[in-house]
């Protein structure tokens, strides 16, 4: 006896989600940079289009672009490791008041254990010498991120370069893969999500100044060393949820702890980057970012967890504006309403 079984909407899905993930997951070393190209160039596009206009050839209004883009970042990247360089400055004084709190933790713990010193040390010794091989490991696995990443600063840009030049190719390549959409609607999709990228990286630059300017006034208020350095490396791990603002807290709050021999100075770090975690999760990055992309801020959540979850880092940066986008395309479509009813912000009347 034949026996079918009907696959439903519902089936279909999810049979959707887990094969979209897959592919998503496993095209990770693929889909990354060509993302990060995508994103950049759609943000240059604006800019490229008005020099074309103005008779600057593609090629050279590319590459100015990339060139001060670059510039931009190099300068970013400098401060930040200026301001390293001075924390490392001041390593061998804090490596000497670390050396005395770890002498003191040792007489605490002989004190309260009866375990003596030189047990302590031998202890250590032995911790230390199992988790080497872990270590090289570590070191093994960071070299070859770094060497990757090195490729990639160099192909990204490249590869940006271009998209930008041959956009008209790739445009007539949708043309082909969506013969079902009238072509002017489909660069009116491309105009929108340009947009959206654009308001995208607009609101989480305004995100990552504000919240480093208030992680910098608040630690030089509290008087805390390479205030600078700490407020801006908090902004920028701000967009890993709560994980990403205590990593951050715990260099200025031993540091802190360190210089001034007193628990009133690392409970004031741990206050100051509480409210400024609150301002910018449920004030900051709402109007920056949620708001720009019309997306509410569940969705906005639920989808840097899963961005993190499939590419790590770069998902939690790329995929807010992968759902911007499909929200464009699903506020055009009558059969997607429900979808974007879902991700929008707008409001629902009963």
């Amino acid at each position: 006896m034949n026996s079918s079984v009907k696959i439903t909407p519902t089936l279909k899905l999810l049979q959707l989600i887990v094969f979209a993930s897959i592919i998503l997951y496993f095209g990770k070393p693929i889909f990354v940079p060509i993302s990060f190209s995508l994103l950049i160039s759609f943000i240059l596009y604006p800019i490229c289009q008005a020099l074309e206009k103005k008779g600057v050839p593609r090629g050279l209004a590319i590459g100015f672009n990339l060139l001060w883009l670059s510039a931009l970042l190099g300068l970013i990247v400098y401060l930040l490791f200026y301001q390293f360089g001075r924390f490392i400055n001041d390593w061998p004084a804090l490596k000497q008041k670390l050396s005395f709190a770890y002498h003191e933790l040792q007489h605490y713990i002989f004190i309260k254990t009866g375990v003596t010193l030189p047990e302590q040390d031998n202890w250590l010794k032995q911790t230390i010498s199992q988790s080497s091989g872990n270590v090289f490991k570590f070191l093994k696995t960071f070299i070859y991120n770094a060497a990757i990443n090195v490729v990639l600063l160099i192909l990204i840009p490249i590869l940006s370069g271009l998209i930008l030049y041959s956009r008209e190719r790739w445009v007539k390549v949708l043309y082909m893969l969506l013969p079902n959409l009238e072509h002017q609607e489909i660069r009116n999709i491309l105009k929108e999500s340009i947009h959206a990228y654009y308001n995208f990286i607009k609101g989480m630059g305004t995100v990552y100044i504000v919240v480093a300017i208030l992680n910098c006034i608040g630690l030089i208020i509290l008087g805390i060393p390479h205030a600078i350095l700490f407020g801006c490396i908090a902004s920028v791990l701000t967009f890993i949820p709560y994980v990403g603002i205590l990593v951050a807290s715990l260099l200025p709050i031993t540091i802190s702890w360190l210089t001034f021999d007193s628990i009133w100075y690392p409970i004031g770090v741990i206050v100051i980057f509480t409210i400024v975690q609150y301002l910018e999760a449920n004030v900051i990055f709402p109007l920056a970012v949620s708001s720009r992309l019309s997306l509410n801020t569940f969705i906005t959540i639920v989808v840097i967890l899963v961005g993190g979850l499939l590419w790590g880092a770069a998902g939690m940066i790329l995929f807010i504006p992968f759902i911007g986008i499909i929200k464009l395309i699903a506020d055009r479509s009558e059969k997607l309403a429900g979808l974007s009813m879902l991700l929008g912000n707008g409001k629902i009347h009963p």
